[in-house]
């Protein structure tokens, strides 16, 4: 926050040097004088005897003095300049397009050469024309004032640009109460000395190109825009900078009461009218000729409204898609502790911060994850398919897409949760706390077992069930213990080993294996890559992992972009990076933000993140490093991918009431899951796997569309082979 100090001054210092040449007789001052206490006005002639010596004391009364001098003293010797609030501005990965804003008050603030100079010239000319000349307070303007309102004329306020400035930043400062900033905009003689003192402590510290481009930044130009950028966007659909004379004759007229003579929602006539005196005031000072402002004028009024989104809600009608990713950041954003101590804090910081925000999402990648996931679903269907894309190495969040459209329009009553939805589908929380992503959570049991010492070529003979020593009941038991069965024991029963086992996703195997190493540990290495526990039973099952014997084979609730980025940390060579929506952030300053960089830490050895990876080409493809895959259960996704380096997992739970895949290369990891979110006994079927692997598959391929192919990383022959 600035500070502007004020230089004190005694009474009898303003002395009488400065008295206006040709001011008014003394008759006409006297009759202002006898009408001061019923216009108002005896706060401003006391400023100005104080601040600025404008008038002789002998004019004015010793009790008038008096009571200007004690409100003079009596204000605080510092005026604090806060930035007001402003907007902040969200854009896709190009820093050009626009995703949406989120503020309080629609204002961003610019510099001055940023700023048309004909509209700089209009505003001088229609609210302070000698603002170039006078020093904060100018006389002329108030005895001209004093005078006229004393006979009974139109009212004159005589405040200068300075003054209108001071009033807007006390108006906005929010470390005075509500009330004191009401009272920064009453029609009071206090007001009016507390404005000529900062005023003139302004000019003695500012130059006259600072006032006007924080003027021109503060000011509230109606329709809900404040400042010269927001009313330029508002009104004309332009930039500052490219106003036209008419334009900015309109805008500068706007400023004596911008929300009764707009032309949108208030008066047309008046805002003609307005531009009118504005433009005849610009070619009295010389700024224009008199045939320029009479061509200016005789153009038709051209309004180009455009109203500027705020919030998730508010995002491009055409990419109403891109809620969910919005909606996402900011989760995010209210997480990061440099945007406040809380996330009320975060929250304000957001909407008043001015910030400029440019996020990761890629529009080309985000059209085509939609367009896959409405080629597994449609937007009729009671069905989702959520689906997120993150970059490997970075965590940088490229595409989040599901056959819903973020909004809060109602939806059709024979089926009121969709189309339309703002539940977070794609990343959870807000009560959202995922979905079963069924085998997908092998990978985290083989991570754990290779971190443990065990090799890839860990043998066993998986039957059709195992006893385990974990308890159990009902149809999944034996002897009251829990008895897990391969899904298709002809092909996935027999001697098997990380390699073959995951490609074939052979559940007693991995279930052996995590008996082998203890569940905790499985459970603790999808903790490690990011898996998070949403869910009251799943919190409480992790809290006694010892006992989730069932935890490899994915009954725990997940989201697309939790496990999409815990596949990414396996990509990037152990390297988990927390989930990032953001390239870069900058304040209203133009500093850049440290919480845009990525947060990324080594969890899992390279060497056991290549070995996993090699295992994980098995499912599918027929490649790896050893040539030891025998079968995979989406083997089409290579031949989708132009035969790529690629590796992945597929998924059912229970019943098959998901089907998931999860896919990466060393640039991009994608994960979709087809599941009712509202009804988890609607058992989307086998029959959709092929789909949902194929639309993952097709996110990728075009998330990669003109990269480089990269190769995995061959694990070490001791890690892949013990020996």
């Amino acid at each position: 926050m600035r500070l502007v100090r004020v230089r004190r001054r005694a009474a009898h210092e303003a002395g009488d040097s400065h008295a206006a040449a040709g001011a008014p007789s003394r008759s006409a001052l006297a009759r202002g004088l006898r009408g001061m206490a019923r216009l108002a006005l005896c706060g401003v002639i006391s400023g100005l005897v104080v601040a600025a010596g404008v008038l002789p004391l002998a004019l004015i009364g010793g009790s008038t003095v008096n009571a200007g001098r004690d409100i003079w003293v009596n204000l605080p010797s510092n005026l604090a300049m806060p930035p007001p609030p402003q907007a902040t501005y969200v854009y896709a990965n190009d820093g050009r397009t626009l995703i949406t804003t989120f503020y309080d008050e629609n204002r961003k603030d610019v510099p001055l050469d940023q700023i048309a100079p004909v509209l700089q010239q209009a505003v001088v000319a229609a609210e302070d024309t000698r603002f170039y000349q006078h020093r904060g307070v100018d006389g002329r303007s108030v005895l001209r004032a004093l005078v006229s309102n004393g006979r009974g004329g139109a009212q004159q306020g005589a405040s200068t640009l300075t003054m209108q400035y001071v009033r807007n930043v006390l108006k906005n400062d929010p470390s005075l109460s509500p009330r004191q900033r009401v009272d920064a905009g009453a029609d009071t003689p206090a007001r009016k000395v507390r404005e000529m003192r900062y005023a003139t402590m302004l000019e003695q510290h500012l130059s006259k190109q600072d006032i006007l481009k924080g003027y021109l930044n503060i000011a509230y130009f109606g329709a809900g825009a404040y400042g010269i950028y927001a009313a330029s966007q508002t009104y004309f659909g332009k930039s500052a900078l490219d106003l036209t004379l008419p334009e900015a004759a309109l805008l500068a007229g706007l400023l004596q009461s911008p929300d009764g003579d707009n032309p949108i929602s208030g008066d047309r006539d008046a805002a003609l009218q307005r531009r009118a005196y504005t433009l005849d005031a610009m070619a009295k000072m010389g700024v224009i000729s008199a045939a320029d402002a009479a061509t200016a004028q005789a153009q038709e009024l051209k309004i180009n409204e455009r109203d500027l989104p705020n919030n998730c809600v508010s995002v491009p009608p055409a990419h109403n898609d891109w809620g969910f990713f919005c909606d996402y950041f900011r989760q995010w954003w209210g997480s990061q502790p440099e945007f406040g101590a809380t996330p009320a804090d975060r929250d304000e910081a957001l909407r008043t911060g001015g910030y400029t925000v440019v996020t990761s999402l890629d529009p080309g990648i985000q059209a085509s994850t939609l367009s896959q996931s409405l080629s597994v679903y449609g937007y009729g269907s009671a069905r989702s398919m959520p689906l997120a894309v993150v970059t490997p190495g970075s965590g940088r969040v490229l595409a989040m897409a599901v056959n819903r459209h973020y909004s809060l329009a109602p939806n059709p009553p024979q089926h009121p949760r969709y189309p339309n939805s703002v539940n977070q589908l794609i990343a959870g929380g807000g009560g959202v706390a995922g979905y079963q992503a069924g085998s997908t959570f092998k990978m985290f049991t083989m991570l754990a077992a290779l971190d443990a010492g065990l090799p890839l070529n860990t043998r066993f003979n998986a039957p059709s069930r195992l006893a385990t020593g974990w308890p159990g009941s009902g149809p999944g038991s034996c002897g009251g213990r829990w008895c897990p069965a391969n899904e298709s024991p002809s092909w996935m029963n027999g001697d098997r080993t990380m390699w073959n086992g995951f490609g074939r996703s052979v559940n007693t195997y991995f279930v052996w294996l995590e008996q082998q190493i203890g569940a905790r540990r499985v459970v603790e290495m999808a903790q490690r890559l990011g898996i998070t526990f949403r869910s009251g039973a799943d919190a409480a099952m992790a809290a006694k992992a010892d006992q989730w014997g069932s935890f490899t084979l994915g009954v725990a609730s997940t989201t697309p972009l939790d496990l999409a980025n815990a596949y990414a940390a396996v990509a990037a060579g152990g390297l988990y990076c927390q989930p990032l929506p953001v390239l870069s952030i900058t304040d209203n300053a133009g500093k850049p933000v440290d919480a845009a960089a990525p947060k990324c830490r080594q969890v899992i050895s390279s060497d056991v993140a290549a070995a996993a990876t090699d295992a994980a080409r098995c499912p599918v493809s027929r490649s790896s490093a050893y040539n030891k895959c025998d079968g995979g259960t989406a083997e089409n996704v290579s031949g989708i991918l132009g035969g790529r380096p690629v590796a992945g997992k597929t998924g059912s739970s229970e019943y098959n009431s998901t089907e998931t895949f999860v896919g990466f290369t060393p640039q991009v990891a994608a994960a979709g899951i087809a599941v009712n979110v509202d009804n988890p006994n609607d058992q989307v079927g086998s029959g959709i796997a092929g789909s949902v692997n194929a639309a993952v598959a097709q996110t990728i391929a075009a998330a990669l569309r003109g990269q480089p192919v990269q190769a995995f990383q061959p694990p070490s022959r001791v890690r892949a082979l013990g020996r």
